[in-house]
């Protein structure tokens, strides 16, 4: 068996979500595994796993948009919290006699690992960009090279990519393995029904799509608008932040409406839920996983929402079904065999 350093990207709840599926499956396995993350992904993994809180990378969003220039003020006073995280990492890799090191998306544990000479297995999305022959619209030629630049950046030269994607593409990098989206067992095992609301979540207030969908008649369910209650119009009834609630609305939703995060991305497709894609602004990696969306058929996504557009979503929903009736449907098994294989080879040599 081996002792493994995870390291987790902790922005958002999506890290967090596929991590633990695959930290639940190596500790049945027999491995000891030490967890590193910070953020949303310190408060999901700590309750049932050994973690450490480290410093992280964080974007900041403004109406629903990321505002670089806060990003970069925002974590350029913080430098000296990564190097005392980097440093405590190296010498608990030490004390924990670490064999290798998984990564999602988070930098720092696989910094450490090329400084200790361990293996380094990379599991996330966004190598897709950068390790798959795939296209994108051609305007955003240059958040896309940002994009990659920062992927590149984040986990360099690890040993193998194991990347998921809800889309099957080409590989252009060597020692990279296309899989399904690692989905959560509530997912896997949920019922998916059709109720007559249909689900909208942004990642912060925007008040420009509560006014659009307020002209819409259709009745929605919104979280991620900080606040409570029904709108004006009567047709949006607005929710607190709930994992229980969220999960009743998303598994009974007609559609979605919502930003395009890579994990609520896929657990919807899973679900056979049509999908309305609403990009962070600026946020690559959103408008990708959008333009894939509406290439795929799967749904719907237009750089200006209006009401018409909407509308349009809303009356295609038959023929959207229709695709995701033959989305494939695979589950986590294929990734987490490739991983065993990966673990028992590198733990051997």
């Amino acid at each position: 068996m081996a002792n493994i350093l995870y390291g987790v990207n902790g922005e958002g709840a999506g890290h967090s979500t596929r991590a633990k599926e695959v930290l639940s499956h190596l500790v049945a396995r027999g491995h000891s595994v030490h967890v590193a993350s910070f953020d949303r992904g310190l408060q999901n993994l700590k309750p049932h796993f050994d973690v450490t809180e480290i410093y992280g990378f964080r974007f900041a969003y403004v109406n629903n948009r990321v505002r670089y220039k806060r990003t970069i003020a925002k974590n350029l006073i913080t430098v000296p919290e990564a190097a005392r995280s980097m440093s405590r990492l190296k010498d608990l890799v030490d004390e924990w006699k670490t064999d290798l090191v998984i990564t999602d998306f988070e930098p720092l544990s696989c910094h450490v690992g090329h400084k200790k000479n361990l293996p380094i297995i990379s599991i996330d999305n966004q190598h897709c960009l950068t390790n798959v022959v795939v296209s994108y619209p051609k305007q955003y030629r240059a958040d896309a090279a940002a994009a990659k630049l920062v992927t590149r950046l984040m986990t360099p030269r690890a040993n193998a990519y194991l990347v998921i994607s809800f889309f099957t593409a080409p590989i252009r990098k060597r020692n990279t393995f296309l899989f399904p989206p690692l989905l959560r067992q509530e997912i896997l095992d949920a019922t998916s029904t059709e109720g007559d609301h249909v689900l909208v979540y942004v990642t912060s207030p925007a008040p420009a799509l509560a006014k659009l969908l307020s002209s819409v008649r259709c009745r929605f369910i919104a979280y991620g608008f900080g606040r409570e209650g029904k709108n004006e119009a009567g047709n949006i009834l607005y929710k607190k932040p709930s994992l229980d609630g969220f999960f009743a609305d998303l598994t009974g939703a007609r559609a979605i409406v919502a930003n395009s995060g890579f994990s609520l991305v896929t657990e919807a497709l899973h679900l056979g839920k049509p999908y309305l894609a609403v990009p962070v602004s600026h946020q690559f990696e959103q408008i990708f996983n959008a333009y894939w969306l509406d290439k795929s058929g799967y749904g719907a996504y237009w750089e200006d929402l209006n009401k018409e557009r909407v509308e349009a979503f809303l009356y295609n929903l038959p023929h959207y079904r229709e695709a995701l009736a033959h989305y494939p449907r695979q589950g986590n098994r294929a990734l987490l065999e490739k991983l065993d294989t990966l673990i028992a080879g590198y733990a051997a040599a």
